[in-house]
């Protein structure tokens, strides 16, 4: 009779994790490269500037999204490992963290994109 292993938390939970971001940064891919033939040369990425052309930026600025969500969610997963290991309700909050992190960053990338192509 063959033993069952029983595969570790830790595996569990950076699987689940990774597979949120491959899913969102999938998702943002696609978008933009069904969109990238509409797309205008400058895309409107600064917000916090006045109205206007201050507001513009390269196309290729738009990626700076997908990398930010990447690092933050490898941050957070850092966080959880160099203090909170085993800790249930800390990898429960960094869990609904990551989630939200991924979902707003994916929903604001596929908004630009779509408004502006």
């Amino acid at each position: 009779m063959q033993s069952n292993p029983q595969i570790p938390i830790m595996l569990l939970y950076n699987m689940f994790m990774i597979y949120w971001l491959v899913a969102g940064n999938l998702l943002m891919l696609i978008t933009f490269f069904f969109r990238l033939s509409t797309l205008p040369p400058q895309l409107p990425l600064f917000y916090s500037r006045p109205w206007g052309e201050e507001q513009l930026g390269d196309f290729w600025l738009i990626f700076l999204i997908p990398v930010l969500v990447n690092l933050l969610v490898f941050f957070n997963e850092y966080i959880y490992k160099r203090f909170f290991l085993g800790n249930i309700l800390a990898k429960h909050v960094f869990e609904f963290l990551n989630i939200f992190l991924t979902v707003s960053f994916t929903l604001i990338f596929i908004k630009i994109i779509l408004l502006v192509s």
